[in-house]
């Protein structure tokens, strides 16, 4: 075995040749796939060769052992092809446009967030969930007994929980004050329940925005809402046949265009789905609306709620989910993510507008940036450069240099590999520019409340926008041992274990919020804090009332609450 030479994990230098390389590679390759050699394409992505994680891990390990030096095991996730592996190793890979961050000015104004409104997993409002994480609460509980009934036991209750899975799950989603939104019962029980919440939390939204509905009427304001569920649909199919009010009720087009109609908005009305980072997604178009000056105040958010267990099933026997039920981001032990429900809807103004509005301030938008892995190593694998990419792209646009950013509220989503490959592309990226003696702080939500999947990115926000409010940055649970493909000791990180305070309180927050998507589409939004110069007007409240809706037929007793279409009770 060759004495490896010493050096940082991954560090691009090599003796061997490009040629050297590339023959080793694609000796290996064939070897594995009983192929001839000249089978092998070196501009196709490994994954579509069948190679899985484990097989791309010990590949990169004997690669590591060949060459006599520290290869990274993510190296095939940054670099698919046995070519982009290559060019990497021996000092030529394709390197994103960084550009001279530090001396751009914006290019676009300010986004403020003058409202918000959320029900997250142990937590009733903003206030709460400020509460919940400033407390270091772990919001994460078994599935309640109806999700749970509602899948196939398989007589083993230590598989079983494993199979269906814990979750971070909201109170009361059966609960909802039809004629108070001018909907009646019948209607009701035919709309997915993602719909009748965000009702709710955007009529919170736009209470603590101080801002009156009946004013608002005919007014340019868009809604962007991320969603990307549909199991109560399904659930209906099961039950009942189609009618307008169960096509309206499940279309995911509708979960923004009722918010829409209630309120009498005109400007765009957007339900966006690109998985995990739809939410994320739905801010940044709403802040591109409101720049193009299409909208004049805008609501964006997402939703989601588990309502079956069978997704939960499939991404368990995937070995997507944590057996333990916990996030456990970028540690050691991460095996996998934890699901979660929740609904969260910022309002938005151009900051320009709020002023002259006397409106109340929580944190200022400053930038953000959307783009695609691309042809990664399989459709669902994240892609290390991509992530730099769209981080150089947001702090362009918000005119601050990567090393001023403070803190980065991570996508991380406590995967072995996901986390490293996340970390690497944050440490690249916010090492422009910066001190050694400054790291920056990041922390993921997502070990509080768990995965919200199209809802995570909004709660990400909120959290941030909390955290450069009360100067205070809350703790990341579940870290004791970091992740050893995470090379800390060479990246300017630190995981914020506890509460503390903001880093520097004698300039502006500054803060990042990243959300991927499985498919592929990346996201991240760049957080200013700004001093708040009034108190907004909040004198008038919302005056629905919890009410539990009825059924659509004589509930089975064998159908529990969440596994059936109408929920329980009657109004």
């Amino acid at each position: 075995m060759a004495k490896k030479t010493p050096g940082a994990a991954g560090e691009p230098r090599s003796e061997k040749t490009s040629r050297d390389i590339q023959n080793w590679l694609i000796g290996k390759l064939a070897e594995r796939l009983k192929v001839e050699q000249q089978k092998i394409d070196v501009r196709e992505p490994l994954y579509n060769y069948g190679l899985d994680s484990v097989e791309s891990v010990t590949i990169t390990g004997e690669l590591g052992e060949w060459l006599g030096r520290d290869v990274s095991p993510t190296l095939v996730w940054d670099y698919p092809t046995i070519e982009g592996i290559t060019r990497f190793l021996t000092g030529k890979p394709d390197q994103p446009v960084v550009g001279d961050t530090a001396r751009n000015k914006p290019s676009v104004e300010p986004i403020a967030i003058i409202g918000i409104g959320c029900r997250f997993p142990g937590a009733q409002g903003h206030k709460a969930f400020w509460q919940l994480l400033q407390n270091g609460v772990d919001a994460i509980r078994e599935a309640p007994p109806g999700y749970q009934r509602a899948g196939r036991s398989t007589g083993n209750r230590n598989a079983d929980r494993e199979q269906n899975g814990w979750g971070g799950f909201l109170e009361a989603i059966d609960e909802f004050d039809a004629p108070f939104f001018g909907i009646s019962p019948r209607e009701a029980v035919s709309m997915d329940p993602q719909q009748r919440l965000l009702l709710e939390v955007a009529w919170e939204a736009l209470e603590d925005a101080g801002q009156v509905p009946e004013r608002l009427a005919g007014q340019p304001v868009g809604v962007f809402v991320g969603v990307s569920g549909y199991e109560y649909g399904t659930l209906l199919n099961q039950f009942t046949t189609q009618d307008i009010y169960t096509a309206t009720g499940n279309a995911l087009s509708i979960v923004s265009n009722r918010i829409s109609y209630l309120f009498n908005f005109q400007g765009p009305s957007l339900s966006v789905d690109t998985a995990c980072s739809s939410s994320l997604v739905a801010v940044h178009l709403a802040c591109q609306s409101l720049r193009n000056g299409e909208s004049a105040m805008a609501l964006a958010g997402g939703v989601n709620l588990l309502l079956s267990p069978e997704l939960t099933t499939a991404f368990a026997k995937a070995g997507m989910l944590a057996s333990d039920g916990r996030c456990k981001t970028f540690a050691a032990e991460a095996n996998g993510y934890v699901r979660g429900e929740g609904a969260g809807v910022v309002v938005l103004k151009p900051l320009s507008r709020a002023l002259a509005d006397g409106d109340m301030i929580y944190a200022l938008i400053a930038g953000s940036a959307v783009n695609q892995d691309g042809r990664s190593n399989g459709l669902t694998a994240p892609n290390g450069r991509a992530q730099e990419q769209v981080l150089l792209d947001a702090y362009r646009q918000a005119g601050v240099s990567p090393g001023q950013i403070q803190y980065i509220e991570a996508h991380g989503t406590g995967t072995s590999l996901g986390d490293p490959i996340e970390a690497k592309a944050l440490g690249k990226v916010l090492a422009l520019d910066r001190s050694p003696q400054h790291p920056c702080l990041i922390g993921s939500a997502k070990t509080n409340i768990g995965h919200l999947e199209a809802a995570a990115g909004i709660a990400g926000i909120i959290k941030v926008a909390l955290a450069i409010k009360h100067r205070q940055i809350p703790a990341s649970l579940h870290f004791t041992n970091p992740n050893p493909y995470i090379p800390f000791a060479d990246l300017p990180l630190r995981v914020q274990t506890e509460l503390g305070s903001w880093p520097d309180t004698s300039v502006p927050a500054l803060a990042g919020v990243s959300s991927f998507g499985f498919g592929g589409t990346n996201a991240h939004i760049v957080l200013k804090g700004f001093q708040p110069v009034t108190i907004k007007n909040t004198a008038w409240r919302p005056v629905y009332r919890k009410r539990t809706i009825c059924c659509l037929s004589p509930l089975p007793d064998s159908k529990p609450c969440r596994s059936w279409p109408g929920l329980t009770g009657t109004i």
